[in-house]
């Protein structure tokens, strides 16, 4: 099996440790200051969210061990690599989210069948609106080098982080409604605070379903659309000797692509000079494409 795309997510793997471990060092602060301001405010909406910030410590801790896996060479017992380690953890990560979100709302939802809460003191407020702006600075940031390195669990982790943005300026609103509405005594103001609350725990959730979905395709193999097989077909077709392509699919095993691929040539040829150009069809394939990791051609005799 080739290497080139291994031993290249190798070596982009200190930049993905370097990024996840500075998520885990401040999701540790967010999550503490959350907490902290949360009891002390007296806010639901802060809770939550600083609960959602503990989801995303855990799941960095498992994107590191993830990491670690997927860029351990092929053996005889994975003979494509590891790379989907990284999708299986982004489905971990996702299972949290879903977790965590369901507990919001069920304490969110447990305010309107209590007494009249008390709006949050303005500390709330503060803590939001620098937890929105950090949270939106991780998100570009990681988001930008999961991109660059084809980072799935990377990916995931910065659409962790916007989750956590957009539920931060959710329990923001519910917040300034709660202490607005104790300010001019009106009552179901004052209900901002626990709506806000269920409003981040379906942000949450949401995020966590549409990651775990993603991932399962890739886990269960499904194959890349017709869209995004174009441009490997139309790199095969170019080629000397060969007539048509009578199959491409192409597979996500994490950070790179898998190609089976069946092709047609002249059937007058050696068997030699059909084994030469698969050989070339797989080169010119990981050497255009840099995601792709290893080709599997099949020739076939071409019948007008």
């Amino acid at each position: 099996m080739n290497l080139k795309g291994l031993t290249l997510v190798r070596e982009n793997t200190r930049p993905i440790i370097v990024a996840t471990w500075v998520g885990i060092i401040v999701n540790i602060f967010l999550a503490i200051i959350k907490a902290i301001g949360g009891i002390v405010s007296g806010s639901r909406a802060l809770i939550a969210d600083a609960l959602h910030s503990t989801t995303d410590i855990i799941g960095s801790v498992v994107i590191l061990f993830a990491v670690k896996i997927a860029n351990k060479p092929p053996d005889e017992e994975h003979p494509y690599g590891h790379g989907k380690a990284e999708n299986i953890a982004s489905i971990i990560v996702a299972l949290l989210l879903i977790v965590v979100g369901v507990e919001i709302s069920i304490s969110s939802i447990k305010v309107f069948f209590g007494d009249i809460p008390k709006a949050p003191g303005q500390l709330a407020i503060y803590i939001l609106v620098a937890a929105i702006i950090i949270k939106e600075i991780l998100f570009y940031y990681k988001y930008f080098l999961g991109k660059k390195y084809n980072s799935v669990a990377l990916i995931s982790e910065a659409w962790h982080h916007r989750s956590d943005s957009l539920s931060s300026f959710a329990a923001l609103v519910g917040v300034g409604l709660a202490i607005l509405g104790e300010y001019l005594q009106i009552e179901f103001l004052i209900y901002g605070d626990a709506v806000a609350g269920i409003i981040v725990s379906i942000i949450v959730i949401k995020v966590g379903y549409n990651l775990a979905k993603d991932s399962a395709n890739v886990v269960l193999e499904q194959v890349l659309d017709k869209e995004d097989i174009k441009k490997y077909e139309e790199t095969v077709l170019e080629l000397d000797g060969v007539i048509e392509i009578n199959e491409l699919l192409a597979r996500n095993h994490g950070s790179y692509i898998i190609i089976d691929i069946k092709i047609s040539v002249d059937p007058d040829i050696s068997v030699k000079k059909g084994h030469d150009i698969a050989h070339i069809t797989k080169d010119i394939l990981i050497k255009n494409h840099n995601e792709v990791e290893d080709v599997l051609v099949h020739v076939n005799p071409y019948f007008k």
